[in-house]
């Protein structure tokens, strides 16, 4: 029996001292994970479209799935145990030698959610998790608008 799920997006990207914080939500509600700084970049590049002159670790996952005939059909956010998240990340096989295979594996939510940016699959969190997590819905306004206050004064 499958679990309910919640659809979110990455909302934000904020960098701190111990990582980066991702925004994840959706008009209801927003929580934060907070990643390493090069996984947290990874994901602002993707999400950004930038150009790389070299593969990132994530660029070479994806690389290397498409050899293989996967991608990423989805990833869900399914647990949350002492402040730790758990993810899986479900990837679809289709090449000359299988039909079509469905293959779900356990990885940290912060490359679940790099993969998904990237590949631009959708994000999914469980309702378990949904109803324990923070709403940081006004935090992520706050830091939104401290930025656009400083590139404003930047700009002067």
């Amino acid at each position: 029996m499958s679990k309910p799920v919640i659809p979110v997006e990455v909302k934000g990207l904020i960098p701190t001292n111990a990582g980066v914080a991702v925004f994840l939500g959706n008009d209801e509600k927003v929580f934060t994970i907070y990643v390493d700084h090069t996984v947290g970049n990874a994901i602002g590049m993707f999400m950004n479209g930038a150009e790389k002159e070299r593969p990132l670790t994530h660029d070479l996952i994806a690389l290397l799935m498409q050899a293989l005939g996967a991608k990423v059909q989805r990833i869900v956010i399914n647990d949350i145990k002492s402040g730790t998240y758990f993810g899986r990340l479900i990837l679809t096989v289709e090449n000359e030698l299988q039909q079509k295979k469905i293959i779900e594996l356990d990885a940290r939510p912060s490359d679940c959610i790099a993969l998904a940016t990237q590949q631009k699959a959708p994000i999914f969190v469980s309702q378990q998790v949904w109803d324990e997590v923070e709403d940081m819905s006004d935090v992520l306004r706050q830091m939104s608008e401290q930025s656009q206050d400083i590139s404003t004064e930047d700009d002067d």
